[in-house]
């Protein structure tokens, strides 16, 4: 499937840094690009790169309050601020220098590649440096200061969209997305995620199904700690396509957490590259198959910067650009010499895991005894009858 796509990118995104030590580093984006370069996916002649522009208060403010746009300003000027009403400040969230522009050239990114799939100008568009998916209305979280992704879903509805799948596929529960369509029947939120149990933010059960008027559009999978490849792709294919398939939506928006891999050093799931690469063709081909293409990605968690993420968002971009990059493809040298440099430790060889993911139908039954078969049941119970469909099969 090749498509028309428009790629966010400009050196400027990496200016959304929250200081040295941080776990979200703007240099995973940095070599992400780089990568995706060497390995000549923007060089495609279906590739538009767009310099996005700054989100000006008026977008900001379709979700955000004028207060913590205002908080957010106060804390770029002044990095010392403490605001803890507004998330900033804080350990997940310090203030640094440009907070406000850098991020609100992210959700102009994500507004701008919406804008474009909605009227027609491509059908994909993709913003790695996006997916801040934890931005509450009134306060900033989990290193996410605007929610960038609800922002472009705001701006597609106001546009005429009747109906919105948001997919989410960070370890972290997409909590902040959630909340703000909570009560809005055209968004469909899907989130699959580690179970709150035991990670950040708390939130995401599967009895979370959405506000009155809304219910079954809030639908959560609330995965064991150690889930793999096979275990994640069933709960997916048991979930998202039946889901997807009976709300029938306009537009896909899906955000691209690669958190979820083994290596991560902040969640405790265990999925390969080659998993992740296998959840970003599905759901390209649910945006063919649903919504006529038109689908905007976005990137999210990531905090193995050098052995996951640019491998990982490579093959995101090469799956939209519509050329996917073979897992036994080797990393460029020039590309591994510039990691050396950059980060003092080596790079990965080849753009795969050497995994082969593969997974056992939920229509085959499933164990009462499994915790990520109780997981994907509750979650079917809790949602399928709003949407006319069997929560068993």
């Amino acid at each position: 499937m090749s498509a028309s796509v428009q790629v966010v990118w400009d050196p400027s995104l990496t200016e959304y840094d929250f200081g040295r030590g941080h776990p979200m580093s703007p240099l995973r984006i940095d070599l992400t690009i780089r990568l995706a370069r060497s390995l000549g996916v923007l060089d495609r002649s279906n590739v538009e790169v767009l310099s996005p522009p700054l989100a000006d208060d008026g977008v900001l403010t379709t979700v955000h309050s004028a207060a913590l746009v205002d908080a957010v300003r106060r804390c770029a000027l002044d990095t010392s601020r403490y605001e803890p009403d507004f998330g900033l400040g804080t350990d997940d969230d310090p203030c640094f220098p440009g907070m406000h522009e850098a991020t609100a050239r992210v959700v102009g990114g994500s507004v701008a590649v919406a804008d474009a799939v909605w009227h027609g100008r491509v059908e994909h568009g993709v913003n790695v440096t996006g997916g801040l998916h934890h931005a509450m209305p009134g306060r900033s979280s989990g290193f996410c200061v605007y929610n960038d992704v609800a922002v472009a879903i705001r701006h597609l509805l106001d546009l005429g969209a009747e109906r919105v799948a948001y997919v989410d596929v960070d370890v972290h529960h997409g909590d902040g997305v959630q909340a703000i369509f909570w009560d809005d029947p055209r968004v469909l939120t899907i989130s699959l995620h580690e179970s709150p149990r035991t990670l950040f933010p708390g939130t995401g059960y599967p009895e979370e199904i959405g506000g009155r008027g809304a219910e079954g559009t809030a639908v959560n999978v609330a995965l064991p700690p150690g889930t793999t490849d096979s275990g994640w792709l069933r709960a997916f294919h048991a979930v998202v396509p039946p889901l997807l398939e009976a709300f029938a939506p306009q537009v896909l928006v899906t955000q691209h957490g690669c958190d979820t891999h083994f290596d991560d050093p902040l969640a405790h799931m265990a999925l390969t590259v080659d998993g992740q690469r296998a959840s970003y063709a599905l759901l390209h081909q649910l945006a063919h198959d649903l919504c006529g293409g038109r689908w905007v990605a976005t990137g999210g968690g990531g905090y193995a910067i050098v052995e996951v993420v640019p491998r990982a968002w490579t093959h995101l971009l090469a799956e939209a650009v519509g050329h996917p990059v073979a897992p036994e493809t080797g990393t460029p040298a020039d590309w591994r010499a510039h990691v050396e440099v950059a980060v003092g430790r080596p790079a990965p060889f080849r753009m795969t895991d050497g995994a082969t993911p593969s997974y056992v139908s939920w229509e085959t039954g499933y164990d009462p005894g499994d915790w990520l078969d109780r997981a994907v049941l509750a979650t079917r119970k809790a949602t399928f009858p709003y949407h006319g469909l069997d929560p068993h099969w």
